[in-house]
């Protein structure tokens, strides 16, 4: 009998992102299937993070992209990662492209418990962790 009651770490989903134009739609439904079980606003702010990061990735980045949803064993947490192929870091506030955009990663930020990035020798992988209600209270009624 294993004495060892730690739970084992979940694998995680991962979806390799399209050259071009991305389909943010098809990213959305996937990350909104896997995550189908968060509350309302634990969701909401999943896929917002989720659009931010894989935006970055086509706006500054290079392929191949990949994006990929962990929920790690212990209190509810979201993981999600968006690998690229640049070296170049997200900026944290105004963008080089103009007054209407830049502002995805001050989202991020706000939006996740901490954020960060992971140099990877074919480029990087930025990442950001969100608590959440754990999923058997999130949907109770008010």
């Amino acid at each position: 009998m294993d004495t060892d009651d730690r739970r084992a770490e979940p694998e995680p989903l991962t979806l390799p992102l399209a050259e071009g134009v991305p389909s943010l739609g098809s990213v959305r439904r996937w990350a909104g299937d896997a995550l189908a079980d968060l509350g309302e606003d634990d969701l909401d702010d999943c896929m917002l993070v989720v659009t931010e990061l894989v935006s970055n990735a086509y706006d500054h980045g290079s392929a191949p992209r990949r994006v990929r949803l962990l929920r790690p064993a212990g209190p509810c947490s979201v993981r999600i990662e968006v690998d690229d192929a640049s070296p170049e870091q997200p900026v944290l506030g105004r963008s080089r492209l103009g007054v209407n955009r830049g502002r995805g990663m001050i989202i991020v930020d706000r939006l996740s418990r901490r954020w960060g990035v992971d140099r990877c020798p074919d480029g990087k992988t930025v990442w950001a962790q969100l608590a959440c209600t754990p999923p058997d209270h999130a949907r109770q009624p008010a």
